[in-house]
């Protein structure tokens, strides 16, 4: 069962490929940030492959992969952009894109066949990727005296936090960024560590 504040994501591009009765599927997986991330691609892609027949595709995006489409680009209705997007979410992917390009090999292959080809290439591509897990936090700031720099820092590495920004000039200002399900733990701790400022970020 996967955690509730955990997610995962590719960090490069891979390529995959599938062909059934002439008719060549080049797929290809992106890390993305963002929607215009999508369009800039498809652009690419479709000068790259300006002959080509098809050009189908899904995303997902956000943390909580709350942001997904897919498109069929004139195939038959979930004949494409479904399995693609499947294919994503199998391996519990966001901020991820997935393009397939179609030429068209003169034989038609029926749904099924569409659907088993735009899948297959879909996979290849990102049976080539390693996914790296990424946790969903929310990003506070300490503000204390030196004497606690010690106890901060063991606090830290015990959690296994990530320190986004820190700046030790007349006092120590540390921002941290707390994984969702330790965030309780997190200020409990903190909350004996007498004069030991932590605000959050967006409250």
């Amino acid at each position: 069962m996967q955690e509730e504040d955990v997610y995962y994501i590719i960090e490069n591009n891979t390529e995959g490929f599938y062909k059934d009765k002439g008719s060549k599927f080049f797929a290809f997986a992106y890390p993305i940030a963002n929607e215009e991330d999508i369009k800039d691609t498809l652009t690419s892609l479709k000068k790259k492959f300006f002959d080509a027949r098809h050009y189908c595709y899904a995303f997902i995006l956000g943390e909580k992969s709350e942001v997904f489409r897919a498109s069929d680009d004139g195939e038959p209705s979930n004949s494409a952009g479904a399995p693609i997007l499947n294919q994503i979410r199998s391996k519990s992917l966001t901020n991820t894109l997935v393009v397939v390009v179609r030429y068209f090999g003169g034989t038609k292959l029926g749904v099924s066949g569409l659907i088993h080809a735009y899948r297959e290439a879909a996979k290849d591509a990102l049976e080539k990727q390693e996914a790296k897990k990424q946790f969903i936090s929310q990003r506070c700031l300490l503000t204390f005296d030196y004497t606690f720099l010690d106890k901060i820092m063991y606090l830290i590495n015990t959690l296994d936090l990530t320190i986004a920004k820190q700046n030790f000039s007349d006092s120590c200002e540390i921002k941290i960024d707390v994984r969702l399900s330790l965030i309780e733990r997190f200020k409990t701790e903190i909350k004996a560590f007498h004069q030991v400022n932590l605000s959050w970020e967006n409250e």
